[in-house]
C-alpha cells in the first residue's frame, strides 16, 4: 500500500529545498553536511518516504531554518 505525501510534508520540502537552492547547496553537500544521506534529503524535499523527524531538524538547522508549531 503506498500512502500519498500529506500537503503539509510537501510544503516544508518545498521550503527545504528552496532554501537549500538559495544556499547554493546541492543535495549531495547538504547531506553531507547534515551527516544524512543523499537519499533522505531528496525524500524530505519531495515530502515522501519516511525520514525520521531528527532528520528533518537537521536539515532544517543546517540550513538556518527554525520550524514552528502552532495550533
Amino acid at each position: 500500500m503506498t500512502v500519498s505525501p500529506s500537503p503539509a510534508a510537501i510544503a516544508l520540502g518545498a521550503a527545504l529545498r528552496d532554501a537549500r537552492k538559495q544556499a547554493g547547496l546541492t543535495q549531495l553537500q547538504l547531506a553531507e553536511l547534515a551527516g544524512l544521506s543523499d537519499r533522505t534529503v531528496r525524500e524530505i524535499e519531495k515530502g515522501s518516504g519516511s525520514p525520521g523527524l531528527a532528520a528533518v531538524l537537521t536539515v532544517a538547522d543546517v540550513l538556518g531554518m527554525r520550524l514552528e508549531l502552532r495550533s
